[in-house]
């Protein structure tokens, strides 16, 4: 397993060496007051400690995407590796610290306003659109996993239905109640039991000396699917993710210090590529390749793959243990997606977030729609899933890009993943069933001219911006 162990490591140094560099680059300023500060309301914007707030990071990106994703992207072979251990430290670690940072920056705010003051204004409404569907997606597939997982669990006696409802009723609660009330509280506890679940998946495969395959180029996928795009928008959470774009400012809004963001944002996002490693080895090792694996998930999807591969690795006990920290993924972070799309919603039309009241109206709508998508195909669900978020990851890369250009410093430490991902995301679209549906050659050239198109749009529109003198650190108006 020299391969699965390399890619730990890496990961790590990633984090000491490039981590450090990105933070570097960024400028960390000591002495300026955090939005918890200068914005407190007891609510959303309130300062808690470092390891409280990494801890709470980790739990809110770290849904089921860093562990059904690598499952699903385990079927093309260890080049996953590749891209979970590159996508990690290069993109998705990047594209997490640039986001929190630059929102720390701009009193907490999210995706869309950071989109509209960078990319114009004609951003800020497409990025709130495709904020808002990326999130309710995610609080959708983050209730149909965790209800699936339990359900099997139970050997069935315990309704579906019955579970759908509870979690429906923790993430009401969670996007109502100020952020230490419920959050704050209880994410300690989940976050041991996740570690726990990893960590213990992680060390049986070491201990038993598991046959996990080292590096090849090779398409291991059963139906050949092609690496390029569907690798890439198939592993997400644990190598990059748009839907931390929308997590990050709930952190940048209760961080003490600047300092604190290479720890909370670059490194939480490094621990995910670590769990994600750990699921993809597992699921190639367990099931004697590829073509096991996807008999597996064809019967039961990537919920039947984790309860198979918890037993198997650590019996009875602890392989319910570990099922019950992955339950604990997507339920702690569909509620802070909730949670997300109510401070978006309100931001955008200005609606302050103190009165209860304000938060019900704005989030009652969110919880109704989620409810209707829950009978929808989970295997659709994560379709849709994994394109909106690449686009969301996408357009935040390019934001992160524009403020380090405008900031006269190294500004392709984003716009080269943002490049990457464009292509990936547009050829995608073009080529799936889900969008266009064109040939995949033809996928690719179109996907190429219009990757050209946007990143010429990017250098005309930043050259501007150094024209009009954009202020990096302007105090936008917050809606608490």
């Amino acid at each position: 397993m020299i391969t699965f162990l390399a890619s730990i490591a890496l990961l790590i140094v990633g984090y000491f060496t490039y981590g450090k560099y990105v933070e570097k680059t960024f400028g960390v300023n000591t002495d300026r007051q955090t939005p918890a500060y200068t914005n407190g309301d007891g609510v959303d914007y309130l300062p808690m400690g470092e390891k409280r707030n990494s801890l709470i990071q980790l739990l809110n990106i770290a849904g089921v995407g860093p562990i059904f994703g690598p499952i699903l992207g385990a079927l093309y072979g260890p080049v996953a590796f590749l891209w979970i251990v590159f996508g990690c430290i290069f993109a998705g670690a990047v594209h997490d610290y640039l986001t929190g940072m630059i929102s720390i920056r701009n009193r907490g705010a999210h995706l869309p306003e950071l989109a509209g003051k960078f990319l114009g204004k004609v951003m800020k409404h497409v990025v709130n659109a495709f904020a808002i569907l990326l999130l309710v997606l995610v609080g959708t597939v983050f209730v149909s996993a965790p209800a699936d997982l339990l359900h099997n669990m139970t050997s069935s006696w315990l309704a579906l239905p019955i579970i759908i409802g509870a979690i429906f009723v923790y993430y009401i609660l969670a996007t109502m109640l100020p952020i230490d009330k419920i959050i704050g509280r209880f994410y300690p506890v989940f976050g041991a039991l996740l570690l726990i679940s990893a960590i213990g998946v992680g060390a049986s495969l070491v201990i038993t000396g598991a046959p996990i395959p080292e590096l090849t180029l090779t398409n291991m996928h059963p139906d050949n699917a092609p690496i390029f795009p569907l690798l890439f928008l198939t592993i997400s959470c644990g190598a990059l993710s748009g839907f931390h774009a929308t997590q990050t400012p709930i952190i940048s809004r209760t961080t003490q210090k600047e300092k604190q963001g290479r720890r909370i944002f670059y490194g939480m996002m490094i621990a995910e590529g670590i769990i994600a490693m750990i699921w993809a080895a597992a699921a190639m090792s367990v099931f004697n390749g590829s073509a096991g694996l996807n008999e597996v998930l064809a019967s039961g999807g990537p919920a039947a793959v984790v309860s198979e591969v918890s037993i198997a690795m650590l019996g009875a006990v602890g392989g319910t243990l570990a099922v019950l920290g992955v339950i604990v993924l997507p339920i702690t972070s569909g509620d802070t997606a909730f949670r997300s799309a109510r401070m978006i919603i309100a931001d955008y039309i200005n609606v302050s977030q103190k009165k209860i009241a304000s938060r019900i109206w704005i989030a009652a709508p969110l919880f109704v729609i989620s409810f209707v998508l829950t009978n929808i195909d989970f295997t659709l669900l994560w379709r849709y899933f994994s394109w909106a978020n690449q686009s969301t990851a996408v357009i935040a890369l390019w934001v992160g890009a524009m403020y380090l250009f405008l900031s006269r410093k190294n500004y392709w430490i984003a716009a080269i993943p943002a490049t990457f991902m464009t292509m990936a995301t547009f050829t995608y679209i073009l080529n799936a069933p889900i969008g266009f549906g064109l040939s995949l050659n033809v996928s690719y050239v179109a996907a190429a001219i219009i990757t050209i198109a946007v990143v010429t749009t990017f250098f005309v529109a930043a050259r501007r911006g150094l024209n009009k003198d954009i202020p990096l650190e302007e105090e936008l108006r917050p809606s608490a």
